[in-house]
C-alpha cells in the first residue's frame, strides 16, 4: 500500500506541476495570436514521442522483471546486465537525437506541414526541436535507473524525478514577458531538466549500492532477449502516444491548433495517469500471481475488480470533460495571451477526447491480459490497426469538422482497439465479465450520466451564479466557479455510486489492500 501512496502522490504533484506549467506558458506563449506557443509545443512533443517508446512503459516492463531476477542472486551479475541496457538504450537515443537534429528542416515539412505557410513559426519550430532533441538521451538514462531503483525497492525518487521537468519549465517562464523569448527559455529549460533528471536518479541508484558503469554497447543474448520482448510491447503501449502525435499533426494546420491539443491533454490525460496508478499498483498485480498459481477464479476476480474500478474512476471523468469543456478550460487557462476563442478551440477537441477517456484506461487493463500470458503479437497488431483508423479518420474527417475530426478519430481508434482486445480475449474463453460485474458497470454508468447532466445545467446557469462574484471581484470569479461546481459534481458522483451499488465501500477496501507476497507493479513514468 506504501508503494502505492508514493506512486499516486508523485504523480499527483507532476500532473499538478504540469497543469500550472502549461497555465504559466500559455498565459505567457499565447495559442492562435502568436507563433511562440505552437513553436514550443512542437519541440516538446517530437522528443517525448520517441521517449515514450524508448523509455517508458514498454522498456521498463521487459527491463525489471530481468534486472530483479538477477538482483537477487548475484548483484555483480545483475550491475552487468543493466551496464548494457543502459549502453544499448542510450546509444539508441544519442543517434535518434543526432540524426533527428541535423534532418530536423526536413523534418519538419512531415512533423508540421500546416507551418509550411508562416515561416516565421516553421523556423522558431525547427531551432526548438533541435534544442529540446537532447532531452531524450537523458530522460532514457534517468528512466533505466529509475527502474533499478523500483527494483531495489526504493520508490520515492522515481515517483517524484519528474516533477523536475515541471520545475524548471516553471522557472525559466515565469521571468519571461516577450512570447518568443519564452519559447526559447522553455526549451533550454527541458535540456537542462533533462541533465538534472539523469544526474539525480543515477547518485541514488549509487547510494543504494547499484554499481551500474558506462561500457561499450554489446548486443549480447540478453539484450537480444529484452529487445525481443520490449519491441512489441513499445509498439503495443505506444499506440496512443502514436496517434496522439498524429493528431498534433493535423492540429498544425489551424493556428493555435497545437496548443489548444496539449491543453485539451493536459486535461484528459490527468485521469489516465491517476488511473494507471491506482489499477497497475493496486489491482493488476494480483493478475500476474493468480496466473502463475492456474487460480482461473483468482484472475477472472481479478480482472472484474480492475474494470470496475476502472470505469468507476473514468467514466465519471468523462462525463465531465463532455459535459463541460468550455467551462474547464476557459475557468483554467483563460488569461494573458491565451484568449477565450483559444478556449473554445481547446473545448472542441477535449469534448472530443473526452468520450474517448475511457476507451484509454481500459486499454491499461486488457493489454496486460495478453502480456501476463506471454502474448505480445495480439496487441501489437490491434495497436498498428488503431494507428492505421486514427490516420484514415483524421485526414477524412479533419477537411469536413476541422479540429474535432482529430479529436474524434483518436477517440475512436482507442474504442477500436478496445474492442478487438475485449472480443479476443471472449473467443479465447480467457475473460468474460462475470454477471455482477456487468451489473456494476451499468450502475457506475448511470452514476456517472447523471453527474454529467446536472454539470451540463451547471455550466448552463454559470452567468447566473458567477455575476455576483464578478460584482464583488475584480478576478477569480470564473475559478471560483469552477471549484464549486466540481466538487459538487464529484459529491453527487459519489453518493449516486454509493447509493446504486456501482462500488461498496467494502470492495473499495478491498481493492487497494494489497496482500501479503504481492510485488509491487513499476509505477508509468510520467515526466509531464
Amino acid at each position: 500500500m506504501l508503494q502505492s501512496i508514493i506512486f499516486a502522490g508523485g504523480t499527483m504533484v507532476s500532473r499538478v506541476l504540469g497543469f500550472a506549467r502549461d497555465a504559466v506558458i500559455t498565459a505567457v506563449l499565447g495559442a492562435s495570436q502568436t507563433i511562440a506557443a505552437d513553436a514550443f509545443y512542437t519541440a516538446n512533443s517530437f522528443p517525448n514521442l520517441f521517449r515514450r517508446i524508448l523509455a517508458e512503459g514498454a522498456f521498463t516492463a521487459a527491463f525489471v522483471p530481468s534486472y530483479s531476477r538477477k538482483l537477487t542472486g548475484d548483484e555483480a551479475d545483475a550491475d552487468r546486465f543493466a551496464s548494457d541496457a543502459l549502453a544499448s538504450v542510450a546509444t539508441a537515443a544519442i543517434v535518434i537525437a543526432v540524426v533527428c537534429m541535423l534532418a530536423m528542416p526536413w523534418l519538419m515539412y512531415a512533423i508540421n506541414p500546416g507551418y509550411v505557410d508562416e515561416p516565421a513559426k516553421f523556423r522558431l519550430a525547427i531551432v526548438l526541436t533541435q534544442i529540446t532533441m537532447m532531452y531524450l538521451p537523458f530522460i532514457v538514462i534517468a528512466s533505466l535507473f529509475a527502474s533499478v531503483l523500483n527494483a531495489r525497492g526504493r520508490f520515492a525518487v522515481s515517483a517524484l524525478y519528474p516533477t523536475i521537468l515541471n520545475i524548471a519549465n516553471l522557472a525559466a517562464v515565469l521571468p519571461q514577458k516577450e512570447p518568443v523569448a519564452a519559447a526559447y527559455a522553455a526549451s533550454i529549460s527541458v535540456l537542462v531538466a533533462g541533465l538534472l533528471q539523469a544526474s539525480i536518479v543515477w547518485w541514488f541508484a549509487r547510494k543504494t549500492g547499484a554499481r551500474i558503469r558506462i561500457v561499450r554497447p554489446r548486443l549480447t543474448p540478453e539484450m537480444k532477449q529484452l529487445i525481443r520482448i520490449g519491441g512489441p510491447n513499445a509498439l503495443s503501449q505506444s499506440a496512443t502516444q502514436v496517434n496522439i502525435f498524429i493528431t498534433g499533426i493535423l492540429a498544425s494546420q489551424v493556428a493555435g491548433g497545437r496548443t489548444w491539443n496539449e491543453v485539451a491533454a493536459r486535461l484528459y490525460q490527468l485521469p489516465l495517469s491517476l488511473v494507471g496508478v491506482a489499477i497497475g499498483v493496486a489491482l493488476l498485480p494480483r493478475l500476474a500471481q493468480a496466473l502463475q498459481r492456474k487460480d482461473h477464479d483468482e484472475a477472472q476476480g481479478s480482472m472484474d475488480l480492475a474494470m470496475v474500478f476502472a470505469l468507476a474512476l473514468s467514466l465519471p471523468a468523462a462525463a465531465a470533460l463532455v459535459s463541460i469543456p468550455f467551462f474547464l478550460i476557459d475557468g483554467l487557462f483563460t488569461r494573458g495571451e491565451f484568449l477565450a476563442a483559444d478556449s473554445a478551440g481547446a473545448a472542441t477537441l477535449l469534448l472530443h477526447f473526452g468520450w474517448g477517456v475511457p476507451a484509454f484506461v481500459l486499454l491499461r487493463i486488457l493489454q496486460p491480459a495478453f502480456f501476463a500470458r506471454d502474448d505480445t503479437k495480439t496487441p501489437m497488431k490491434y495497436s498498428l490497426i488503431s494507428v492505421a483508423v486514427n490516420i484514415v479518420l483524421g485526414v477524412s474527417l479533419f477537411p469536413l469538422i476541422g479540429l474535432a475530426g482529430i479529436a474524434v478519430a483518436t477517440s475512436t481508434a482507442a474504442w477500436v482497439s478496445v474492442l478487438q482486445m475485449a472480443a479476443a480475449l471472449w473467443r479465447r474463453d480467457v475473460y468474460r465479465p462475470s454477471r455482477q460485474a456487468m451489473s456494476k458497470m451499468a450502475r457506475i454508468t448511470a452514476a456517472s450520466v447523471i453527474m454529467g447532466f446536472a454539470l451540463a445545467a451547471a455550466s448552463y446557469f454559470r452567468p447566473v451564479y458567477e455575476a455576483p462574484l464578478h460584482a464583488v471581484l475584480e478576478h477569480g470569479a470564473k475559478e471560483i466557479s469552477l471549484v464549486v461546481v466540481c466538487g459538487l459534481g464529484a459529491l453527487l458522483y459519489a453518493v449516486l455510486l454509493f447509493a446504486f451499488g456501482g462500488v461498496t465501500l467494502a470492495e473499495a477496501r478491498t481493492a487497494f489492500k494489497r496482500r501479503k507476497g504481492e510485488a509491487a507493479a513499476a509505477p508509468p513514468a510520467d515526466l509531464s
